[in-house]
């Protein structure tokens, strides 16, 4: 039996936040050598004034969704301890459970 796509992801659970922290790492290398591009080439802050903003935008964003990950452990933690089954893992066709089972049984001789 083939493994579930996502199965990958649940094997490492803090792979989507270390990717948001080493992306925010690289911005910020980016923006250091913009600015230093910048003074090197002696160019007008509005030269590259609108790649300044765009990758401080950027690294606002991820730092935004790094804290909305966070909260989300933090009410995950809190439910589990409510919850019985919800650290189990599972998925399937995306339907609710039914309220009761049912199924079609035939006696096969």
């Amino acid at each position: 039996m083939g493994r579930h796509p996502g199965a990958a992801a649940l094997d490492n659970p803090r792979r989507k936040e270390d990717i948001i922290e080493s992306t925010l790492v690289e911005l910020a290398e980016l923006q250091t050598r913009l600015i230093r591009a910048s003074g090197c080439a002696g160019v007008c802050y509005d030269v590259l004034q609108e790649s300044f903003e765009g990758v401080a935008a950027t690294i606002n964003d991820l730092v935004k969704a790094r804290g909305t990950m966070a909260q989300c452990h933090v009410a995950l933690s809190e439910a589990k301890q409510r919850i019985p089954g919800l650290r189990t893992v599972s998925w399937g066709d995306g339907n609710p459970c039914p309220k009761t089972g049912q199924a079609d049984l035939r006696v096969v001789a």
